[in-house]
């Protein structure tokens, strides 16, 4: 375009000859370094292009290594396994056959402890081969009728040998309000699991004091139990900063306190997966130094609509009792609206404490329970904001804290938060009717 320009304009004799020349020698050499610079740029491209290509290659080769040094990870494991489990059943085998002979009682205490170690070492090689599994996200569950306990009875006394070794306390307790003969649906063998995982590496993890397993079945829904595990210990706890990322569904590999625990204990990760395959969620609570509390629960269906035996008792509330429960865990909102209303109370509840505060501010209650560990806003900073607003000056709504871990550090921050009670988790419901008694109207409610 510009080349017709300056010949129209030479035509017409409006610029010279010299002046035209030198117009189209500007105009090639604008040319010539543009195509310069296009070019080089294509080649700057073609050259990235292939170094991609390459990289891409190499990281298929690479993966494909990756692969099959993991099939043969595989496969010597699952040697290994064969190999370690053979000779095991035996041993297991000839200790059964010695604890049927005439021995002194000294002899049997001694072959009884053989055998509880020797079942621990196939309930390792039993775990160690499910999280293999587990990691090739193809696990299925296989819920069948159980007892729950009856099946981790045996599973528990696995580790009181291991606790005795340490010097620890180990103590296993199953919580219910009733005799019954019903069964219940669940996976056994991945609950067994998790639970293995949890109380390994709660004795691992412990150097003095205690380890605690309790399974409370108090809460039945209908014709389903609402079943929470809790396993306590005394242990080294972990800090507040990554107890805080774990509640607040930080991936775990980001903590590295957490990724200490999985890399030294064993399956927390995996737990967590399987507890979520089974409907529920791990909740940790933990004071370095002090200890932790891992817990879930799982919501399992009956096996058959038993009757109980037991009498229908009459609830301490006689009158409407608004409950306001911050609860950020479903499965827990089930739990303590059962043994809530059970009582005679009604139930709201809020996820967290920012969304309690909003609640009381719109709405009456005569009591608050609060969940000490929360996203968001936590227990202690939500009672703060409540007990900021005029509502409350008026009212002084009575607050109480929930928590799976009672720590004396937690007791102590409760009563400087000014929160009237603590209440731990599993919910002792005695204690319960006692509170509510207490900031109820007595003179409605006979104990």
């Amino acid at each position: 375009m510009a080349t017709l320009v300056l010949a129209y304009s030479f035509l017409e004799k409006k610029i010279s000859l010299e002046k035209t020349a030198l117009s189209l020698f500007i105009i090639v050499i604008a040319q010539i370094l543009v195509l310069q610079y296009f070019f080089k740029n294509q080649m700057k491209n073609n050259l990235i292009k292939s170094n991609l290509y390459k990289r891409i290659n190499e990281l298929n080769d690479n993966l494909d290594a990756l692969n099959e040094v993991s099939d043969q990870k595989s496969i010597y494991l699952s040697s290994i396994n064969h190999e370690i489990r053979t000779p095991l059943n035996t041993v297991l085998g000839m200790l059964k056959m010695l604890k049927q002979s005439d021995l002194e009682v000294n002899q049997m205490t001694k072959v009884d402890i053989a055998e509880y170690s020797s079942k621990y070492l196939s309930q390792l090689l039993n775990m160690v081969s499910n999280n293999a599994d587990i990691n090739t996200d193809n696990v299925k569950l296989n819920e069948l009728a159980m007892d729950l306990k009856s099946d981790l009875s045996e599973l528990f006394k696995v580790f009181e040998y291991q606790a005795w070794e340490k010097e620890l306390d180990f103590e296993f307790k199953f919580l219910s309000d009733r005799k019954s003969n019903f069964s219940l649906i669940g996976d056994s063998v991945r609950i067994q699991q998790v639970l293995f995982n949890l109380v390994n590496n709660a004795i691992k993890y412990t150097n003095s004091g205690y380890v605690s397993v309790i399974v409370d079945q108090t809460v039945e829904i209908e014709k389903d139990q609402v079943v929470t595990f809790y396993v306590k210990d005394s242990g080294i706890g972990i800090s507040e900063e990554v107890v805080k990322h774990y509640s607040s569904n930080v991936k775990m590999s980001k903590s590295s306190a957490i990724k200490d625990y999985v890399a030294g204990g064993l399956g927390l990760s995996i737990s967590k997966k399987l507890i979520e395959l089974m409907g529920g969620e791990l909740k940790l609570e933990s004071k370095e130094g002090e200890g932790s509390t891992f817990y879930f629960s799982l919501h399992l269906k009956k096996t058959l609509n038993v009757k109980s035996e037991n009498l229908e008792i009459a609830p301490i509330l006689q009158e409407k009792f608004n409950i306001l429960v911050a609860e950020d865990n479903r499965m827990n909102q089930k739990v303590i609206k059962f043994l809530l209303e059970k009582q005679g109370a009604d139930c709201t509840f809020a996820k967290n404490g920012l969304e309690a505060v909003e609640l009381y501010k719109i709405l009456d209650f005569d009591m608050i329970f609060m969940d000490i560990y929360m996203p968001d806003m936590d227990g202690y900073d939500a009672t703060k904001a409540i007990k900021a607003t005029e509502k409350y000056s008026n009212n002084k709504t009575p607050i109480i804290a929930v928590s799976a871990s009672a720590f004396e550090e937690d007791i102590e921050s409760t009563k400087r938060a000014g929160i009237d009670e603590f209440l731990a988790k599993p919910i002792d419901v005695l204690i319960l009717k006692k509170i509510l008694v207490k900031y109820s109207q007595k003179e409605n409610n006979p104990v």
